[in-house]
């Protein structure tokens, strides 16, 4: 029987990440049979404050994560790493134990592959929900609600009302992600009845495959048109990062699956301690992405 490789030594130092790393994650990414996800990890460093550790052979890094702090008291926790030759070390407690003090008070939370939940669960996190990541390519339904405005691009104009919906349906304040929408995204659509804006949903590329996300309606029957809205003359992969469980409440995964977009592998929604997620969960359909909570 192999014996277990010891703990790296307790000096070894977790620093913040900067614009200089982007390249070293991305590569600890791929080495982790994650994709390079460059587009994505420049946001989330524009946003969050990216930590890691300088892996001891000097290759790289051995350790990464990224911590989004909102407005509001709610943080998420992602991007967490860890060099495969350095696995089962105690960097994974490490890097999280510092994040962890990083976020303070904040109700932290975070999207756990089946790899990572026995560390999470350890530190005190605890499962809330699931979240089943989708990809395929997707069919658009043959006929579209009658009655129903078809969603429009998103203008200037409607920023404020959609800052407005987003933090009631969030719980949180994350205008400055949404402000950078026009910049990261490919688009933005809203949906409006009787003059109020009642959805919106973006779509972006990451490593050729367009995530669509966040998706915020008031309605399964909104969110529907909207993605069928943003996503009907994609070419390539569309991926949708769907809540499943109740198959009367959650529908969304069922038809998804119905129009090309099929179920890849789950993620579990997790809250540290006892502390339940902010915002209104039946008019939140995909998040922005897994890694900002």
């Amino acid at each position: 029987m192999t014996s277990p490789l010891p703990p790296l030594p307790a000096t070894l130092p977790v620093r913040r990440l900067g614009p200089g790393d982007l390249a070293a994650c991305s590569e600890l990414a791929v080495s982790r049979d994650w994709g390079a996800e460059e587009h994505k990890w420049r946001f989330l460093f524009g946003h969050g404050t990216g930590w890691g550790v300088d892996a001891p052979d000097g290759r790289g890094l051995a350790a990464t994560t990224v911590l989004t702090r909102y407005a509001g008291g709610l943080a998420a926790v992602s991007m967490v790493l860890v060099a495969a030759r350095y696995e089962g070390r105690g960097l994974g407690r490490r890097i999280m134990t510092h994040v962890l003090g990083e976020a303070g008070d904040d109700t932290v939370t975070l999207h756990a592959t089946d790899r990572g939940r026995p560390l999470y669960e350890k530190l005190g996190f605890r499962e809330v929900g699931t979240v089943v990541t989708h990809r395929g390519t997707f069919r658009p339904p043959a006929t579209d609600e009658p009655g129903r405005a078809a969603p429009r691009p998103a203008g200037e104009a409607d920023l404020p009302a959609l800052l407005a919906l987003d933090a009631e349906v969030f719980g949180a304040d994350r205008s400055p992600l949404l402000r950078d929408l026009p910049r990261f995204a490919e688009r933005t659509l809203v949906t409006e009845e009787d003059g109020r804006l009642t959805g919106y949903a973006s779509a972006w590329r990451n490593d050729g495959t367009l995530v669509v996300g966040p998706v915020v309606a008031d309605t399964t029957a909104g969110a529907r048109r909207l993605v069928t809205a943003i996503a009907h003359d994609t070419e390539g992969p569309v991926r949708l990062d769907l809540r499943t469980g109740d198959p009367l409440l959650h529908t969304l995964p069922a038809w998804a699956a119905a129009h090309g977009v099929l179920p890849a592998f789950p993620n579990a929604l997790m809250v540290l301690g006892d502390r339940d997620l902010p915002g209104d969960d039946a008019r939140r359909h995909t998040p922005f992405m897994l890694a900002l909570g």
